[in-house]
């Protein structure tokens, strides 16, 4: 019996108590703000710093994701779109309507991300239709990075109130 306790305690879907969802948050965030619009951001830092063939790589990289990016969008756009709401707005209900603690977290953790990654499809049909070069590229990339930092954080800050309020209010009630 200990054993099993053991492993479920270790497994717990609790979210806000459990360090693993923290550290879910923290890696996911940390890949969302690393690669921007599927460039990863040290590509951008270094073709700022060394420009020449870095700077060639980062600008022929950034029209091929975008380019990607386009592609996946229109030709199958309308249903991942409809499918993705639907597993947003099921997990609201289930967070929210049935307060269930794991669609709780997973909600305040993706309803962000869906933000940002709706941030990253629009600059990705700005650099398809005018692709950018130079440090007009680095500037755009790195002003995304910015944004979808903010994005995160917020989403982190109001996830780590929800959690803290939900810990607190359960502690307090005995249950």
């Amino acid at each position: 019996m200990d054993f099993y306790s053991t492993i479920f305690s270790t497994i717990d879907l609790r979210s806000f108590s459990n360090i693993w969802f923290w550290i879910a948050v923290a890696v996911a965030w940390s890949n969302v703000t690393h690669f921007i619009v599927g460039v990863p951001f040290d590509m951008v830092v270094r073709a700022r710093r060394r420009g020449g063939q870095a700077m060639a790589d980062l600008e022929v990289m950034a029209v091929l994701q975008a380019r990607r990016r386009n592609q996946i969008m229109r030709s199958s756009g309308v249903p991942l779109l409809a499918f993705w709401s639907m597993v947003l707005t099921v997990l609201a209900v289930l967070a929210f309507g049935y307060g269930v603690e794991m669609a709780q977290a997973v909600t305040l953790l993706m309803i962000p991300m869906t933000l940002a990654a709706g941030l990253g499809l629009g600059l990705a049909k700005k650099l398809e239709a005018e692709p950018l070069t130079g440090a007009a590229l680095t500037r755009k990339l790195t002003l995304h990075r910015v944004l979808t930092q903010a994005i995160g954080l917020l989403g982190i800050l109001v996830t780590t109130m929800w959690g803290t309020w939900h810990n607190l209010s359960i502690h307090l009630l005995g249950q």
